[in-house]
């Protein structure tokens, strides 16, 4: 019921190489559609291309770009890849730049895999005025580089009012292990909202304050005896 779903989807890009790096080279190739971007890893030196802008801005925005292995074609020569990071221009979200990590059978990546929460509605602990407090959209993993899961995904059914879930309830492939491993930290929890009591707390609210009489009375007596003890 909680488990990490299908692996992501490769996909394939051409690409050419740099003859000229640099602030200048780079504008040029911006204003030609391409985007300037860097190969490295594999204990192999690194190799400046350039890729075309509107595939690699729409894998961007589409997501998964950073979970999903890549083919990248450039002449003859073929390198499997996982993009480690991109920048943005900051005003327009325009691609600037990519770096990609060479990848192997054996490699293996640190990646941040999304959180998909399914059955919120049916969910008992929803039904009865609780909330979904995601504490995680994302975890944080270690895994083989070909065996990144597409995404965790959490079915909220078993789930009650004041429950927590764990890490330990997705079940997890073969070699894809959190990054925290020295607690069962939570994912998300269903709680109440703020201003809705529990039933328990109702009952106190409604219960008059009792007064003990017996107590008083015995009170009054000790004082009385007081009094005539001080008489005598």
């Amino acid at each position: 019921m909680r488990k990490a779903d299908d692996m992501s989807d490769t996909y394939e890009l051409e690409g050419q190489l740099r003859e000229r790096v640099g602030k200048g080279a780079s504008r040029e190739l911006r204003r030609n559609a391409m985007v300037p971007a860097v190969i490295y890893g594999d204990k192999k030196d690194p190799v400046a291309i350039a890729i075309p802008y509107k595939e690699v801005a729409m894998r961007i925005h589409d997501g998964g770009f950073m979970t999903t292995v890549a083919t990248i074609k450039i002449g003859d020569d073929v390198h499997r890849v996982l993009a480690k990071s991109f920048d943005l221009e900051p005003v327009r979200d325009f691609v600037q730049h990519v770096d990609f990590l060479r990848i192997s059978k054996n490699t293996v990546v640190t990646v941040e895999i999304p959180v998909h929460f399914e059955n919120e509605e049916e969910c008992p602990g929803v039904k009865v005025g609780g909330v979904l407090n995601i504490v995680r959209h994302t975890v944080e993993v270690n895994c083989p580089a070909d065996s990144i899961p597409d995404s965790f995904s959490v079915d909220l059914l078993p789930f009650e009012l004041g429950d927590s879930i764990h890490i330990s309830t997705v079940d997890l492939p073969e070699g894809v292990v959190p990054t925290i491993t020295d607690r069962d930290f939570t994912i998300a929890t269903i709680a109440s909202p703020a201003g809705l009591k529990s039933e328990e707390e109702e009952l106190d609210d409604e219960m008059p304050e009792t007064e003990i009489i017996g107590e008083e009375k015995a009170d009054d007596d000790d004082e009385g005896a007081d009094a005539e003890g001080d008489d005598k």
